[in-house]
């Protein structure tokens, strides 16, 4: 069957050092790009991951070191296959959890603006797991009921993915399926933007799954002891959780993305903080000042008319007394007795009476 497209989609596929998004690298990646006329495009890369493949993971995917010792690294290759995937819709078994998620590191690692939004995303596993609880090697046999020949390679497994999606939607189109709610519904329908909300049922937001969001569309932490709590609100009682996870060892885009909500949370935070400020009294405006009226004169008044306030004063000189202290004792006026009496006998007698007293 054809799948009904509105622009390409691009199926793709990713062996690696390992399951680590933020510390291990990819060593091949395949991509089958679909377009809406039905043909088909594709592309494979090997490049050197510039670290050993451990044993377990050469063992699943069969590319060992020496395979892959001339390789480019991906910063080589990085734009190529930015050019070549473009502004298709993205398509993988288990890529929202793993393909995606390193896709995206390995991207931002070397400096380029791969940019997920207004893509879908579907994922095979989640259809698979929803409606059959499989995996892929079982899925290829139940859906296509073939066996995956060479398996493990990127090249085999993203094309028994692409068939496994096409009979997918031959099987179930038209079949309900039960939510955890009890609500029944026909999610499997040969629609993209369907199928990338029947496989993005867990909302997360950054595809490592660290953060999702609710049925309001607001963030939650989804890992440690801040699981199922609002970003935001972690934010407003820990704020160093920020700080501790943009250093700890978590997925280049998982940091990105909590960036964005951080930056949104702090911008918030300042606009609340600047509603809350007291408005400052305007200062009056000084540059027109009004005009004193001028003093009206006074009428010539003869002084006895005059108001008191404008009466001259009586001139009063404080005395010297420095050289006349005598003048503060009591004066005492003399009287006047007449004219001196001439001296008699009686005045003699009485003064020599008065001096016989002294002796």
């Amino acid at each position: 069957m054809k799948l009904n497209l509105k622009r390409p989609l691009a199926f793709f596929d990713i062996e690696s050092t390992g399951t680590n998004v933020g510390s291990d690298r990819i060593v091949e990646l395949s991509v089958i790009k679909m377009n809406p006329d039905g043909s088909e495009e594709v592309k494979t890369w090997r490049m050197n991951p510039g670290m050993p493949i451990p044993l377990e993971s050469s063992l699943v995917h069969g590319i060992y070191d020496e395979h892959i010792k001339d390789e480019p690294a991906f910063g080589v290759l990085a734009a190529s296959v930015a050019e070549f995937i473009g502004d298709s819709d993205l398509a993988g078994y288990n890529s929202n959890k793993f393909d995606i998620p390193m896709l995206m590191e390995e991207f931002l690692r070397v400096g380029i603006n791969f940019d997920l939004e207004n893509r879908f995303f579907v994922d095979v596993q989640n259809i698979f797991h929803q409606m059959e609880q499989r995996t892929l090697k079982a899925a290829y046999l139940f859906y296509c009921n073939k066996q995956i020949i060479n398996a493990h390679s990127a090249e085999a497994d993203t094309r028994a993915t692409m068939e496994v999606l096409l009979a997918q939607i031959e099987k179930y189109e038209g079949k309900d399926w039960e939510d955890k709610a009890g609500k029944i519904s026909k999610p499997v329908v040969n629609d993209i933007e369907a199928l990338h909300k029947f496989t993005n049922l867990n909302r997360p937001l950054d595809f490592a799954g660290r953060m999702v969001y609710n049925d309001k569309g607001e963030e939650l932490f989804n890992f440690g002891k801040h699981k199922g709590k609002r970003v935001e609100d972690v934010f407003n009682a820990e704020p160093s959780y920020f700080s501790w996870m943009m250093q700890g060892d978590f997925p280049l885009y998982t940091k990105q993305k909590l960036e964005e909500v951080y930056n949104r949370w702090n911008a918030k935070r300042a606009a609340e903080r600047q509603q809350q400020r007291p408005v400052q009294p305007r200062p009056a405006d000084n540059t027109s000042k009004p005009v004193q009226p001028k003093p009206v004169e006074a009428e010539a008044k003869p002084a006895e008319q005059r108001p008191a306030a404008i009466q001259p004063k009586k001139e009063f000189h404080k005395p010297d007394n420095r050289n006349n202290q005598h003048q503060n004792r009591p004066q005492f006026k003399k009287q006047d007795d007449g004219p001196a009496k001439p001296v008699d006998d009686d005045m003699l007698s009485m003064l020599r009476d008065k001096f016989k007293k002294g002796l």
